[in-house]
């Protein structure tokens, strides 16, 4: 019996073995129609001969670009399957959170009013924004970099965008599960896949509350953010929504200005810039707010009767 981790990868390299096939199969019929088999010709004709040595020269030249362009197709999936996990681990790592082996022992683990686990995380989400360190947190967020990098595929051809989209998705719920599993504990194949379709219908409502935000505009946006990563608390700081927003479309840009042979190795560079770097920017244009409000009117000058 396979371990989890080696199931996952043979789902995905089995995915991308289906689509070198088909690759296979129109490169050698793109081969066929264009360099069909030459005609036997009589050895003794010296013209007919040149004609011939002209022709096999060729079409070897076209068979060996034909070789060259099929393996470049057949690695560009597995190029995929890579960089898409590098830029999953970055994602995952932002909010990450572990569960003490001796509290899950002994069934002391603290929960939240809604009855989930709350584990130990010292990352900026949990410090500097105040969520706690749950699977609920580290999903949300988890999504929320997930989607800007989703913004930045569709300006991609309609095939590589799907690629790179499918990857990274199934990249995010295997790890999911693996998380249900082995830090929660949840052992029941069908109570995990419960899970994972209530997680599904959370990741496709994300990506419409985002792009809603970015077309309409930050209040929109932060609207979503508070719904989503901050769960709709009527404590949460302001500061820290403005933060979260200003950090979203300060990626976007980012993102936007890396060409699309740089995705490979650059995408995750971008989530380098922590969100909570944007707080000096969000005071600052807060204190210069706080002080055109409470600056004295000028005084009214008296005009003579």
């Amino acid at each position: 019996m396979a371990c989890r981790s080696c199931r996952r990868q043979l789902v995905l390299l089995t995915r991308q073995a289906n689509a070198i096939a088909e690759i296979h199969t129109a490169a050698a019929a793109a081969t066929t129609l264009r360099y069909p088999s030459l005609p036997i010709v009589n050895p003794r004709c010296r013209r007919t001969d040149q004609r011939r040595s002209f022709a096999s020269t060729s079409r070897q030249s076209g068979v060996r670009e034909s070789i060259a362009r099929f393996f470049q197709m057949s690695a560009e999936p597995y190029r995929v399957v890579q960089a898409t996990e590098e830029i999953y681990k970055t994602c995952a790592r932002e909010a990450s959170y572990t569960i003490p082996d001796k509290d899950r022992k002994a069934g002391t683990i603290h929960k939240t009013d809604e009855g989930e686990d709350i584990g130990e995380g010292k990352t900026m989400w949990h410090e500097d924004f105040q969520l706690p360190p749950t699977f609920s947190t580290w999903s949300q967020v988890t999504m929320l970099h997930m989607y800007l990098v989703f913004a930045r595929l569709r300006n991609l051809d309609r095939d590589a965008a799907r690629s790179w989209q499918q990857q990274l998705i199934d990249h995010f719920f295997f790890d999911a599960e693996e998380r249900m599993d082995l830090t929660h504990g949840i052992g029941s194949r069908g109570l995990r896949q419960r899970y994972l379709k209530d997680l599904f219908v959370q990741w496709r409502g994300v990506i419409a509350a985002y792009d809603e935000g970015v077309v309409k505009g930050d209040p929109v946006l932060a609207a979503a953010v508070w719904r989503n990563v901050f769960k709709a608390r009527e404590d949460v700081d302001v500061r820290a929504l403005a933060t979260v927003v200003s950090w979203m479309r300060l990626c976007l840009k980012m993102l936007d200005q890396i060409p699309d042979e740089s995705l490979y190795y650059q995408a995750q560079a971008v989530f380098k810039w922590r969100a909570k770097n944007e707080l000096t920017l969000v005071d600052k244009a807060t204190r210069e707010l706080e002080g055109h409000l409470v600056q004295e009117p000028p005084p009214i000058e008296k005009v003579a009767v």
